[in-house]
């Protein structure tokens, strides 16, 4: 059977364009090709259509608007989740475009399709002293205690997304002053972030301790498993959750009842803002695209507002009395005092 113009467009776009082109890293490619499997189930098993007749004339702007209602009535998807199918859809479709200028005008309808608004969520951060309690629980005397603080740390320290530290190498450190990570982030895009001394002296011990010190492991997985396989997110999830169990029965007060590993990301551009680093900086040592993003930590930061808050009221609001100096005159006040008998 000869394949229909759907295959050999999404498999194009796909398997050439994206990684080719457009240079996406895997992760990008394998979300969006996850949007395209669960389209391909809408339409074998709400709209009939056997797979390999599925045609992009099939994919026309009714057929994407029931999808994506099936993924919320259905398959239970909240509004955010359906908005990033979307926004998978709508990328394939800009590149269709220029590949069909005939599908031109279908195209165009199913651009038009909205997104839906949601709630902004609020940004969950950690105080100092929580990533403080957090890094002083793993047990450095073994090698997996040191390489789970090299994990945290590095995570925190950078404020890397885990999809880039999980792709770390050896040979993206320079522990030579002055030391720098180089992280791959979206669309491979590289970008240096500094080391804190502390963090420095601590790599250079789990580097040896682990042996990837040696010229021949430069391009060895930075951090593995007891399997010896680069970690998984999943693996940097289980080592994060595993010591902040321990460091809540520690400080209950302190750490939130739920602890991702993107909320130390989250708590390293907090404390940057808190300290006085400007949003510029921090934009390019999270890796932002634009400086819109990284808004989001000025607008969050309720101590910072606070603070602003109490100095501004402190100029204008009016001076409680205070006592007169010369009340204070012992001598002073007794004579006023006989005075009055």
């Amino acid at each position: 059977m000869k394949p229909s113009d759907f295959a050999y467009a999404l498999t194009k776009y796909l398997s050439a364009y994206l990684p080719g082109q457009c240079n996406a890293s895997e992760n990008t490619v394998r979300a969006y090709r996850d949007t395209f499997k669960l389209l391909l189930r809408f339409a074998d098993t709400q709209e009939g259509i056997r797979l390999e007749r599925l045609t992009l004339a099939d994919v026309d702007k009714s057929f994407v608007e029931g999808f994506l209602s099936w993924l919320e009535t259905v398959q239970g998807n909240a509004v955010s989740t359906r908005n990033h199918r979307l926004a998978g859809i709508h990328a394939f479709f800009r590149y269709l475009q220029s590949e069909k200028p005939d599908m031109m005008l279908q195209c165009q309808q199913v651009l038009s399709i909205p997104v839906k608004r949601t709630v902004k969520p609020t940004v969950n951060y950690l105080t100092v002293d929580a990533v403080k309690t957090i890094l002083s629980m793993p047990n450095t005397s073994t090698v997996y205690g040191m390489r789970d603080l090299a994990l945290l740390g590095l995570l925190y320290d950078t404020g890397a997304r885990v999809s880039e530290l999980i792709e770390l190498r050896p040979k993206d450190l320079r522990l030579a002053a002055p030391p720098v990570v180089t992280l791959f982030g979206k669309g491979r895009k590289a970008r240096q972030c500094p080391l804190s001394s502390e963090m420095t002296d601590h790599l250079v011990k789990y580097l040896s301790a682990w042996g990837l010190d040696a010229p021949e492991k430069s391009d060895h997985p930075l951090f593995v498993g007891h399997n010896a396989e680069k970690l998984t997110r999943a693996g940097v999830a289980y080592v994060l959750s595993k010591y902040v169990s321990v460091a809540r029965e520690k400080n209950a007060s302190i750490i939130p009842t739920i602890v991702s590993p993107h909320m130390l990301r989250h708590s390293k551009a907090m404390h940057l803002l808190q300290a006085g680093v400007n949003l510029v900086y921090i934009r390019d040592w999270l890796g932002h695209a634009s400086i819109k993003t990284t808004e989001i930590y000025a607008r969050a930061d309720s101590e910072m507002k606070r603070t602003a808050l109490q100095k501004a009221a402190a100029t204008v609001m009016p001076q409680q009395s205070q006592q007169s100096p010369w009340a204070e005159d012992v001598e002073l006040m007794k004579w006023l005092s006989s005075l009055g008998k």
